[in-house]
């Protein structure tokens, strides 16, 4: 038995449509592993969507399957009105053909965000010229529709880089309006990491902590006192950790984060698969 959606498919679009005209508030559904959908004033970003059974198909009857945790949200066909899309590194649980495809195709005009040492690779999965998508590095920035993406290095396990010095692995500070929100995509916490993050003054920080087992054959990630220490340490205001119940050999215990958190006294939310955040709770 899957771990149900507490929210899907018409249910879900027809709640962001019912906070489309908040002009206050930014609001935040987690789509399972690292993927949001963040609605503020209107307008709509996903950030490293995985909304498909990709990686099940591809690794069954393999030593390594990708065995399903949760439901899907929602259908990536019926996601509408997107202004940007984002994926943070190549693994297919950020970069989701099947997922990425139907959101550029129903969204005219959307604006695809990735690390330009990707860009060759993130084009051909997803079916479009090499120019189309829009690349960060690390320290550089741009602004579409009233959101600026900074490029964060990330370290997945290192942080590796092209031969131009361009990050393979990225996180993105994303700021709007008066707030300030960290993806860390898929990364460990490497030294001088919560230094950079603190002078972004977050609000709400987006990682993941599923940690770092040699043994899973997959690279490694923040585990439950690292997210909940680093975001501490970088004086996050708020955290929601992610990257877990997805696939049953690559997963943590969310409860465990929490009782990290209360452990340092870092605010956070635990959401379930398809829940709903409001930066209202800040």
């Amino acid at each position: 038995m899957m771990i149900p959606a507490v929210i899907k498919d018409d249910e879900f679009i027809a709640q962001v449509q019912q906070y489309e005209n908040d002009k206050k508030h930014f609001h935040l559904w987690w789509l399972g592993q690292s993927g949001y959908l963040l609605l503020w004033q209107g307008k709509r970003i996903l950030i490293d969507p995985y909304l498909s059974d990709s990686l099940t198909k591809k690794y069954a009857g393999t030593h390594k399957p990708h065995t399903r945790m949760s439901e899907r949200v929602v259908n990536p066909g019926s996601l509408k009105h997107i202004s940007i899309v984002s994926s943070s590194h190549n693994h297919t649980d950020h970069l989701d053909a099947e997922t990425l495809i139907p959101v550029i195709k129903n969204n005219p005009g959307i604006t695809f965000i990735i690390p330009e040492a990707n860009r060759s690779f993130v084009a051909g999965r997803v079916q479009m010229p090499e120019a189309y998508p829009a690349g960060l590095n690390e320290g550089g920035h741009l602004t579409v529709d009233g959101f600026t993406f900074y490029g964060i290095a990330a370290a997945h396990n290192a942080i590796d880089r092209n031969g131009k010095g361009e990050c393979l692995y990225m996180g993105y500070i994303i700021q709007f309006g008066n707030y300030t929100v960290y993806h860390s995509g898929d990364t460990l916490w490497y030294a001088g990491l919560e230094k950079i993050l603190r002078t972004f003054r977050i609000n709400l920080a987006l990682l993941p902590i599923n940690g770092n087992d040699p043994a899973r054959g997959v690279a490694g990630n923040l585990n439950v006192q690292e997210a909940a220490g680093l975001a501490k340490a970088a004086g996050m205001q708020h955290v929601i950790p992610c990257h877990y119940d997805m696939f049953t050999f690559n997963t943590a215990n969310p409860a465990d984060f929490a009782d990290s958190a209360q452990a340092v006294q870092q605010a956070h939310t635990v959401l379930p698969i398809g829940g709903h955040w409001s930066s209202e709770s800040l």
